[in-house]
């Protein structure tokens, strides 16, 4: 695949550069720009990352970054089992738990949410750092909602960590998740507090909280270019009184 000229592979982790010093310079050097293309592309076009994490594995799979940047590419088109093997394989390169939760929610993208939560309550958890631990308990609730068990996700996401004050980077995705339990189990006035919580601490927009805060508010956002556009002369009697009722909300 193309490598864009402004591409150099420096830009990778002083720790990943490190790993490829185990390869002949030419193939580091190859390795790293597949690695840098896949870390910029993973978010915007999962598929190219994909491919370049692919070209990269090809080229130095007794790496462990190599097999972590293949499963969170693989993870990122909902390739679950492609991506459990790679995470499964960094680990054992590593030693490390990081790739824990990760790995917890491939086993419910698999359709396995039960797995899920024995991963949740292993020893592992309680070597992840408080990232992880809260990146663990969202898969663990996201699971009880695989089976059906609002209560018990509810329940999972009541945490020290969701009653504090201090915003964190995972405080967004934390409340959010609990907002929405409350709202699926119909408890929609809770659930408007929390999605509200959500937009507070949502400073680099990472979810939708602020759309789905509107919507419990009743908010509709009408395109006002279709609007213009139906107040033109000759357009038929009474298409001007009201906006769609089903009009584009954001």
């Amino acid at each position: 695949m193309p490598i864009p000229e402004d591409v150099t592979g420096d830009e990778i982790d002083r720790d990943v550069r490190q790993e490829l010093q185990s390869l002949p310079k030419t193939l580091a050097e190859d390795v790293a720009k597949n690695l840098v293309m896949v870390a910029r592309l993973i978010d915007e076009d999962p598929e190219a990352a994909y491919g370049y994490s692919k070209v990269a594995l090809r080229l130095a799979s007794r790496v462990a970054a190599v097999r972590e940047a293949a499963g969170f590419a693989a993870y990122a088109n909902q390739k679950y089992s492609e991506a459990l093997a790679e995470f499964r394989a960094a680990r054992r390169m590593t030693g490390t738990v990081e790739l824990w939760p990760l790995m917890a929610d491939c086993e419910r993208g698999l359709g396995r949410p039960e797995k899920a939560l024995d991963m949740a309550g292993a020893p592992e958890v309680h070597k992840l750092d408080k990232a992880g631990q809260v990146e663990m308990r969202l898969v663990a609730a996201g699971a009880r909602r695989d089976m059906g068990q609002l209560d018990a996700a509810i329940v999972t996401l009541q945490s020290p960590e969701l009653a504090s004050n201090s915003v964190q980077p995972w405080t967004a995705r934390l409340r959010y998740a609990y907002a929405d339990a409350l709202l699926a189990a119909g408890r929609e006035r809770e659930a408007r507090e929390w999605f509200a919580k959500a937009v507070e601490a949502d400073r680099d927009g990472s979810t939708d909280a602020s759309d789905r805060l509107a919507e419990l508010d009743g908010v509709e956002f009408v395109d006002a270019l279709a609007e213009d556009t139906a107040d033109e002369p000759g357009e038929a009697a009474g298409s001007t009184d009201a906006a769609p009722e089903d009009g584009d909300k954001h």
